[in-house]
């Protein structure tokens, strides 16, 4: 059993930055690949980024791919997204996922454990 708690989400002019924090319970963490995905109202839920267990292999969406970076520090059980140059656009509810399946897993239905989300507000 993973339990996730995201935050550092708020609200942010355009061509700013955020990072969020995703905090994991149970020692299983390092043995998990983590994502984060997010949702903005009326659309679906869309993944964002997703980082593998060491940490050693990364994968984004085109929509923000080069604006933002997923990290993870095992010892601190937090998986990390850094959010710079954002747009009006990146505003959503954001999710961290975690999944024990390897692979550049994209769909949300395949992740095992979800956080609660925290809001993302970019004012343009």
């Amino acid at each position: 059993q993973v339990q996730l708690v995201e935050s550092g989400g708020g609200l942010v002019q355009a061509g700013g930055s955020l990072r969020l924090s995703c905090a994991a319970s149970g020692r299983a963490f390092s043995t998990y690949a983590m994502g984060w995905f997010r949702q903005a109202p009326g659309k679906e839920r869309e993944f964002v980024a997703r980082i593998s267990w060491s940490g050693g292999s990364t994968y984004y969406a085109d929509s923000v791919k080069g604006r933002f970076t997923i990290s993870r520090d095992n010892a601190k059980n937090t998986v990390y997204l850094q959010m710079n140059s954002l747009k009006p656009e990146d505003t959503a509810v954001y999710y961290c996922a975690a999944i024990r399946r390897p692979g550049p897993v994209v769909v949300a239905g395949e992740y095992d454990y979800w956080g609660q989300g925290t809001q993302v507000t970019v004012s343009s």
